[in-house]
C-alpha cells in the first residue's frame, strides 16, 4: 500500500484534483474501506461527483495562459495537501495512516517537480504546450485509475 500511496501522491503532483476524485470514487465503491475513519466523507454519495467536477474544471483551467505555475507556493501547497489526503486512505488500508500520509506527500512533491520538468521538455519538443499538457492529463487520469483499481 505504501507504493500506491506514493503513486497517488505523484498523480496529485500532476493534477491536484484528479487524485482526490479517484480516491473518492474508490472509497464510494468500497475499494478503499474508510467507514468509521476521519476520511469517511470521501466515500459519501456526493463527494466523488463534486471532486470529479473539480478535476474536470482543473483540466480545463490548466490549459489557460493565465494559470500559474504548479511550483508557486499556493499551487505547490495544494498539491502537497492533496497528496496527503489521498495517500492517507492507502495508509489506513495498509495499517498506518501516518505512513500513507507521508508517502502521499513525498509523491506529491516528486510529481510536482518531475511533472513540471517533463512537461516543459515535452512542450519544447512538441513546440506546443497543449500537446504536452494533454499527455500529462492522460498520464494523471490513467495512472489514477490504475492505482485505485490495484488496491
Amino acid at each position: 500500500m505504501l507504493v500506491l500511496a506514493f503513486l497517488i501522491g505523484c498523480v496529485a503532483g500532476l493534477r491536484t484534483m484528479t487524485a482526490p476524485a479517484a480516491v473518492s470514487w474508490a472509497a464510494h465503491l468500497g475499494w478503499l474501506p474508510l467507514d468509521g475513519t476521519g476520511l469517511a466523507f470521501l466515500g459519501a454519495a456526493v463527494t466523488p461527483w463534486l471532486l470529479t467536477i473539480a478535476a474536470i474544471a482543473e483540466l480545463v483551467a490548466d490549459q489557460l495562459p493565465r494559470t500559474p505555475s504548479r511550483k508557486v507556493p499556493v499551487q505547490f501547497g495544494a498539491r502537497i495537501v492533496s497528496g496527503a489526503v489521498c495517500g492517507a486512505p492507502f495508509g489506513i488500508v495498509g495499517g498506518s495512516v501516518l505512513v500513507g500520509l507521508i508517502a502521499g506527500v513525498a509523491g506529491a512533491v516528486a510529481g510536482t517537480v518531475v511533472g513540471y520538468e517533463l512537461r516543459s521538455r515535452l512542450a519544447r519538443v512538441f513546440r506546443r504546450d497543449l500537446l504536452a499538457a494533454l499527455l500529462e492529463d492522460t498520464i494523471a487520469i490513467g495512472g489514477a485509475a490504475w492505482i485505485v483499481t490495484s488496491i
